[in-house]
Parts: C-alpha cells; structure tokens; sequence
C-alpha cells in the first residue's frame, strides 16, 4: 500500500496542481477533502479532483458543525474585521483542519496538505490546527504556494 496524503481541495487551480505535485514529490496516493461549509459546486471538485488522480475525494457536510461552533459564537462576540467584515473564511479553517487530520486518522495518511497562499493567514491557521491536533502528521505545501513573496518550498 502507498503513502497516503489528505489534501484540503477546493477545486481552484492551486489545490488542483497540487494533486499532481503532492504524488510526484512524495510517491504518495492522495486522498481530497472538500468541506461544504455552505458552498456550491462541491461534486465538481470531487469529480474533478478524481480525474486529476486522487485516489478518493471525500466530501464532508460540516454546515451545521460550522454555524453552530464557528459562526454563531462570532456572531455573539461581535467578530469583524476593521469593523465591518465578517471572518467566515479564517472561522472555517480550524474546522477545515480538523476534519483533515480526521480524515488523515481515518486513511492511514503521513501528511496533510494545503494550498494556501500568503495573501492571509489560512496557512498559519491551518498548519498550527493540524500540528495541534495531530502533531505526528507531516504538514506540505506546494513550493510557492503559502509562503508571501518568497516562491520557494
């Protein structure tokens, strides 16, 4: 049996490219996670994800989970950013996180990846969730993706 890696795959072009380069840079079958947190379109990115070359594309509902741990308490808390934005995307990647370690646990994975650019936070959201919640698993990234200006590994 291959090496396992989960990818979080939203089926834009970063996390799509980064199938290929997560199985040739690892010799690794590469299992996708889309997570619905109230998006549209998530069997095209299983579907596409599949033909790029996963070995299995997960989907996972987590709509309820998300409104009800994430974004109800923000709400109550008042959560915005420079006054007027509301953080859905960064209240959604521990979650995102957690079910990737959940799913990496459930494959048997070595790793986790992420497609994350440096224009935010997302990668340091998501590598210090996942290093928190199963510090055994190895956590990548393509070269140039999340990390700010630098375009390397």
């Amino acid at each position: 049996m291959a090496d396992k890696i989960v990818l979080a795959y939203s089926g834009g072009l970063d996390t799509s490219v980064a199938i290929r380069w997560l199985m040739d840079q690892y010799s690794a079958e590469v299992v996708t996670l889309t997570v619905d947190l109230g998006a549209v379109q998530l069997q095209d990115a299983r579907e596409r994800a599949l033909q790029i070359g996963a070995v299995k594309a997960v989907v996972l509902d987590a709509r309820q989970e998300f409104v009800n741990d994430f974004v109800w308490p923000a709400l109550q808390a008042g959560s915005v950013y420079e006054h007027a934005y509301p953080l859905a995307t960064a209240l959604g990647r521990p979650l995102i996180a957690k079910l990737m370690v959940q799913v990496a646990l459930e494959e048997g994975a070595f790793a986790v990846a992420h497609g994350s650019t440096g224009k935010g936070n997302d990668q340091v959201r998501f590598d210090v969730s996942t290093a928190a919640l199963a510090p055994q698993l190895k956590s990548s990234r393509p070269p140039g993706v999340g990390r700010a200006g630098t375009g390397s590994d």
